[in-house]
């Protein structure tokens, strides 16, 4: 039961640092719109990288393992693609004037209640992408807390590190959407839990059936998909709202981020 206990407060801590990087939001202005396009631009190098560089290849070794190489690369890759294509599908499903992905006229980007209508909808695709990211993370380091107590503490203090700018991502684009320090808050914070639920509903219902297999799929549609949220939305909003350079700026931080805390961990 102890053990237990554990896992379950170790993936707590992991998932609801995004909460820490949510308080951004408290120190950002809104009339701030470089502040906007580098954290933008950050965010994106944040997701593109943990994506392509943890995330993919920690499924890809997963899958290698259970299914052999061949078959085990090639499952990885359409997982991969598949989550590209399942977040597409949803963006197509939204009315195209309503959808933040669509490019609009140059008088559009004049209209101030479209621009917060385009950044709430860009925080909410961000929440919950992070939030699917962070479901079968948050059962991964249960598992790992259950096994091996001692193991999961760096990993879920590596998991925390790559969670804080995480939480920019959702916060900072509600917040400039709503000038609400509280729903820039909330919605982060709420991104975040789905590490605990991942924890919860693994402990109740997955544990018995969930193996390497269906984790690593998981996992590879999962950059998959935040990949394609990067290119897709936040890297556009980034130079919408600030310069190019700017937003590269921003993504090679995020990048050098995330790399420096693998390193480190």
């Amino acid at each position: 039961m102890n053990n237990v206990l554990f896992a379950f407060l170790i993936t707590l801590f992991a998932g609801l640092s995004t909460g820490i990087g949510s308080l951004i939001a408290f120190f950002a202005k809104t009339t701030n719109t470089k502040f906007l396009s580098l954290a933008l631009g950050f965010s994106a190098g944040v997701m593109i990288y943990v994506s392509m560089i943890e995330i993919f290849f920690k499924a890809e070794a997963g899958l290698i393992a259970e299914l052999g190489e061949n078959l085990g690369s090639w499952v990885n890759v359409l997982s991969f693609f598949g989550g590209m294509l399942l977040i597409a599908i949803i963006d197509k499903l939204i009315p195209k004037a309503e959808n933040p992905h669509e490019l609009h006229v140059v008088e559009d980007n004049d209209n101030e209640e479209m621009k917060k209508s385009n950044l709430m909808r860009m925080g909410l695709f961000t929440a919950l992408a992070i939030a699917i990211h962070n479901f079968p993370e948050g059962l991964a380091t249960f598992v790992v807390a259950l096994r091996e107590p001692k193991l999961a503490i760096p990993i879920a203090i590596a998991i925390a590190l790559h969670n804080i700018p995480e939480g920019i991502a959702v916060s900072v684009p509600i917040y400039y959407a709503t000038g609400s320090k509280r729903k820039a808050f909330f919605y982060s914070f709420l991104s975040g839990l789905a590490e605990p639920v991942g924890a919860l509903v693994g402990y109740l219902i997955l544990m018995p059936f969930l193996n390497d297999v269906i984790l690593g799929i998981l996992f590879a549609g999962v950059a998959g998909i935040m990949v394609f949220i990067s290119l897709d939305e936040l890297l556009p909003a980034s130079e919408k709202y600030g310069e190019h350079h700017l937003s590269i700026y921003g993504l090679v931080s995020g990048m050098a981020v995330m790399a420096i805390s693998l390193l480190l961990l």
